[in-house]
């Protein structure tokens, strides 16, 4: 009888220790870094979610194609990266995306930033608790950690070299755009300026629209009647473009006001193709959404290794082309294939 008991006590002492074993093991966790799909990469299965988001500055067709871009890594990389726009264009709704980005426990938010200047305290408060990049417009003041899009200022001067092919003996033009403050919009004036100034070409009237589609065609109508030999329109903006072609077919000035603007639109497009516009200056915003998903990946997930990656200058310049009559079939093919 005492052999049994013994031989019982043994069989639970030996059961008990295999059960310790099991849970320890269950302790040590079977998954890694979940993606933000939910797709587990390595072996621990409590890793947070990777949290990264894309601000634009509003909602134009521009943000479509950047938007292409940031699919295009999300496919490759199996994460998510949750797009926001300001639906009216302010900088202020534009602080309270990127503030309740920062509350909500965001690992690296991409923006465009609508008031570089004014918005430095909102963005440095964001960045205390996010890896913040810039896009397309930038905040150099701030302390974001890199700026990724056109060099604003020699992207001016590109458009500035077309308006003088349009004027080589001199003339007048006008410039458009959402708000002059804006990084990029000051930045392509001052390119602009710097190279048309010097062509006896006088930039006769500046207007802002803070993103008033009806106002930006209206600011058009207006300086056309106020300047009857106006010979250049040039919106720095995306939609400037589409409001500066409205407002010369509508006044009846197609090939005496012509259009030198900046963008893709469809409106823009169809503008060369049918003569009204002389050319436009595209960026790539294709790649501000690819790049800005994978920096932001990489910073979110990558530590010291993305930081040490980051340029010198803290800028990830991604150029310019010129579409005009002879390239724009073959770019609104090419762009067709982006937006697929």
């Amino acid at each position: 009888m005492n052999q049994q008991k013994g031989l019982w006590k043994l069989a639970c002492a030996a059961f008990a220790m295999l059960s310790m074993a099991l849970i320890a093991g269950c302790d040590q966790g079977g998954g890694g870094e979940v993606g933000s799909k939910g797709e587990g990469k390595s072996n621990d299965a409590t890793a947070k979610v990777v949290k990264l988001a894309f601000v634009t500055s509003g909602t134009s067709e521009f943000w479509k194609i950047a938007g292409a871009g940031v699919h295009k890594y999300e496919q490759e990389a199996k994460i998510q990266v949750d797009i926001k726009a300001p639906p009216n264009g302010t900088p202020e709704e534009q602080n309270q995306i990127l503030e309740s980005l920062a509350s909500q426990g965001y690992d690296a938010v991409a923006v465009t930033v609508l008031a570089p200047n004014d918005q430095v305290t909102v963005l440095n408060k964001v960045a205390e608790k996010v890896k913040l990049i810039t896009f397309d417009s930038d905040a150099p003041k701030s302390n974001r950690l890199l700026y990724i899009g056109t060099n604003n200022y020699e992207a001016g001067k590109v458009l500035g070299n077309e308006i003088v092919k349009l004027l080589p003996n001199g003339g007048k033009m006008a410039v458009f755009v959402g708000m002059f403050a804006v990084d990029n919009a000051t930045q392509r004036l001052k390119g602009i300026q710097d190279v048309v100034t010097a062509h006896n070409i006088q930039i006769v009237d500046k207007r802002e629209d803070n993103a008033d589609r009806a106002k930006a065609r209206a600011n058009v109508e207006d300086i056309i009647n106020a300047h009857p030999d106006l010979d250049v329109a040039t919106g720095l903006w995306s939609y400037n473009g589409p409001a500066i072609i409205s407002a010369v077919e509508a006044l009846g000035k197609k090939g005496k006001v012509v259009p030198a603007v900046f963008d893709e639109e469809d409106a823009t497009l169809s503008g060369i193709e049918n003569g009204t516009v002389a050319c436009t200056v595209v960026q790539k915003p294709f790649q501000f959404g690819y790049m800005a998903s994978k920096w932001m990946h990489d910073l979110a997930t990558k530590g010291d290794a993305a930081m040490a990656a980051i340029p010198p200058n803290k800028m990830v310049d991604t150029g310019v082309d010129v579409i005009d009559k002879e390239n724009v079939a073959e770019f609104k093919a090419r762009l067709a294939e982006l937006k697929k």
